[in-house]
């Protein structure tokens, strides 16, 4: 503001003062700057036929006086000099004021350069031609905790030309790979253009420097010419979705491993929001995006829509990200915060609890969405009906599950109300009580309308904000 009217008022100085000096100009010519008064002795001509002479001798006529001298060009001179050091000096002002509203201008964006040094920094990355070597040296060392940076050439021969496929999304693959120390590597390779740069960029940026034990760990990147690919730890056991949807025993996870998974995302989202730097949204929280490991460790996987925001920073305003089902009612106004994960892991849990999808097209269409039936089995007390059925232990401890299932509750209701996930964590651990007045009307017109505009992709990424496609990193859907 203060620059727009700084820029305004230079230009209505410029103008008063050129006309100033122009008028200044133009009154030097005018024909009144140049009179002469008339003499005494023209005056008396004049009035000579006028007089009366009495008697005697006429007086011998008076000589016509010497034309009077013209007029030197003094005062024109004068004038010119006059606007010309009016316009010096005022070029010379206005010169100053500009200078003087350059250096506001470089003042008032110098602490924007230095902010985006470093994403700056990851942009020269990705430059297609003419990447340096020093400056690709010069950049790895200089950022700490960077993750490796591979040549294409090393992770073709680490994936065997890329033969070992473990999944694949609309725009990416995930092949299994080895390390020289025989550690075993899950590669995404990312395929495409604009949203495949920022996913890329998203991804290093956010988790390319923080560590916990249920984040998915970068081990390293590639950015050589059009090839864009992540390489991570590999999860021998693939993605929850896996063994929470199919209705064998044998593949089936027990109370206590869905406990214990529900608690390590919980601790995961919980580091996210309050113990980093900076807070990371994820926006992309489902059972596909929860990896598990040879134990069954929990790993928070694919940070491709993240979002990083300033501690002191409440809210954000982005486009709609996500998954259709998984979308807090706060997205149809474009600004959200950490609370959209917490909703998202909700539906997560009661998936965990319900042994099914939010979506299931193979129910009867009142039971075709998870949230209805729920909100509508809590009305009648009867939430012990849709406790996993497909599994006996489930079933067995169905009253610790419906307790369980209080705590999605709580979980679901309005942004405000809403609990962030370090409560969880506490009320997951005991030590905080659940509350009794809870609102079961958590319908959600975003996610509806979302799956209704995704069709049978229920995976959908971006389902509004950009093309439709899914998310992988190991394990077949």
């Amino acid at each position: 503001m203060d620059l727009c009217c700084c820029c305004c008022c230079c230009t209505i100085y410029y103008y008063v003062t050129a006309a100033v000096a122009i008028i200044t100009f133009f009154l030097s010519f005018s024909p009144f700057c140049n009179a002469q008064p008339p003499s005494p002795a023209a005056v008396k001509s004049a009035a000579a036929p006028f007089t009366v002479v009495s008697g005697g001798p006429s007086p011998p006529p008076t000589p016509p006086p010497p034309p009077p001298p013209s007029p030197t060009p003094v005062k024109v001179t004068t004038g010119i000099v006059i606007f010309l050091f009016h316009l010096h000096l005022h070029l010379h002002l206005l010169l100053l004021l500009k200078l003087l509203l350059v250096y506001f201008v470089f003042r008032f964006h110098l602490h924007l350069l230095l902010h985006l040094h470093l994403h700056l920094h990851l942009h020269l990355l990705l430059l297609n031609k003419g990447e340096s070597k020093e400056l690709d040296e010069f950049y790895v060392d200089q950022v700490p905790g960077m993750p490796i940076r591979f040549s294409y050439k090393d992770l073709r021969a680490m994936t065997c030309n890329f033969n070992d496929k473990l999944g694949e999304g609309g725009f990416e693959s995930v092949f299994q790979g080895k390390l020289s120390d025989g550690t075993k590597i899950a590669v995404k390779c990312l395929n495409g253009f604009g949203h495949v740069k920022n996913s890329f960029l998203a991804e290093v940026e956010t988790i390319g420097s923080i560590h916990h034990v249920n984040l998915m760990r970068l081990i390293g990147f590639c950015a050589e010419k059009s090839h864009r690919l992540l390489v991570y730890e590999y999860m021998s056991n693939g993605s929850l979705d896996t063994w929470i949807f199919h209705r064998h025993q044998d593949l089936t996870l027990g109370w206590q491993s869905r406990k214990k998974i529900i608690m390590a995302i919980a601790k995961g989202l919980t580091y996210l929001h309050e113990e980093c730097r900076q807070k990371i949204l994820h926006l992309d929280i489902k059972p596909q995006n929860i990896l598990l490991d040879e134990h069954f460790n929990v790993k928070i996987s694919d940070f491709g829509l993240s979002k990083l925001i300033d501690k002191d920073q409440s809210q954000v305003e982005t486009i709609m990200r996500g998954t259709p089902g998984y979308l807090a009612p706060e997205w149809l106004n474009s600004i959200v915060t950490e609370k959209v994960d917490v909703y998202s892991f909700c539906v997560v849990d009661l998936e965990m609890l319900c042994g099914r999808k939010n979506l299931d097209r193979s129910q009867l269409e009142e039971d075709m969405h998870l949230l209805d039936l729920f909100k509508r089995k809590a009305e009648e007390e009867h939430l012990v009906d849709i406790v996993d059925k497909y599994n006996d232990n489930m079933q067995i401890h169905r009253e610790e599950v419906v307790e369980m299932m209080r705590v999605a509750v709580w979980c679901l209701q309005s942004d405000f109300s809403r609990l962030s996930m370090s409560m969880v964590v506490k009320v997951l651990e005991g030590s905080v009580e659940v509350e009794n007045n809870l609102d079961y009307d958590f319908t959600t017109p975003v996610a509806r309308r979302a799956i209704r505009a995704a069709g049978n992709q229920e995976d959908a990424i971006g389902a509004v904000a950009g093309p439709l496609f899914p998310s992988v990193l190991s394990g077949p859907r």
